[in-house]
């Protein structure tokens, strides 16, 4: 799994500086970051509608879609997708119950 992931990171950072009427990244990217945003919100919603109307083949398409767009946020931010995975890696086997509540008591 994380060589794909690895591999459209890759990808989507050389796209990053292409030009814009060749590559939707570039576009994207140069549209700034709430733009970017907005469009991980957008794919989020779509992904969820898809789930509630029980549509497989669309929550798939969907979470590929808000999966690139969320690459495209982290690259912008410059933040390696293994980032994210070293933090799913690092509560592995906490029960989100209580990584809530430690999440909570560091901002208290």
């Amino acid at each position: 799994m994380r060589s794909t992931l690895s591999d459209l990171e890759k990808t989507i950072h050389q796209r990053r500086t292409a030009d814009p009427g060749q590559s939707y990244v570039a576009k994207l990217t140069g549209r700034g970051r709430a733009k970017i945003a907005q469009k991980v919100g957008e794919e989020a919603v779509e992904a969820v509608i898809a789930a509630m109307a029980a549509d497989r083949e669309g929550l798939i398409g969907e979470s590929a879609d808000l999966l690139f767009h969320l690459l495209i946020l982290l690259a912008d931010l410059d933040v390696p997708f293994d980032a994210v995975l070293d933090e799913l890696d690092r509560r592995e086997g906490v029960s989100g119950i209580a990584e809530k509540a430690a999440r909570a008591s560091d901002q208290a």
